[in-house]
C-alpha cells in the first residue's frame, strides 16, 4: 500500500515505515504529525486518485529529527564591471518516519 501526498509545494511518494527528508515542518523529536493532502492512494493494484485530494484520507508519521540540508553556493557575477557576490544557503528539513496510510 502506498500514497502520495503533498507537503511543502512538492509531492511524496510514501509506505509505511518510509524515512524521507521534507520540507521544516513544526514539531520536536517524537511529535506525531498526519497529512490531510493525499492525492492518491493504492492499496493491492486499487487505485484511488482524488480530485484534488482524497476526502477521509489521512497519513500519519513520526519526527524523527529536524536537520539541514547540505550547503548550497550562490555565487552572482557581472563581467568587465568588477561585480562578484558569493552567499551561501541551507534549507532546514524534516526527517519523518511514516507510520500509517488510512481511508
Amino acid at each position: 500500500m502506498y500514497a502520495v501526498i503533498k507537503t511543502g509545494g512538492k509531492q511524496y511518494r510514501v509506505s509505511e515505515g518510509n524515512i524521507l527528508e521534507i520540507e521544516k515542518i513544526d514539531g520536536k523529536q517524537g511529535d506525531v504529525v498526519s497529512f490531510d493532502d493525499v492525492l492518491m492512494v493504492s492499496k493491492n493494484g486499487d487505485v484511488k486518485i482524488g480530485r484534488p485530494v482524497i476526502e477521509g484520507a489521512k497519513v500519519t508519521g513520526e519526527i524523527v529529527t529536524q536537520t539541514k540540508g547540505p550547503k548550497i553556493t550562490v555565487f552572482k557575477m557581472k563581467r568587465r564591471k568588477g561585480f562578484r557576490k558569493k552567499t551561501g544557503h541551507r534549507q532546514q528539513l524534516t526527517v519523518l518516519k511514516i507510520k500509517g496510510i488510512s481511508m
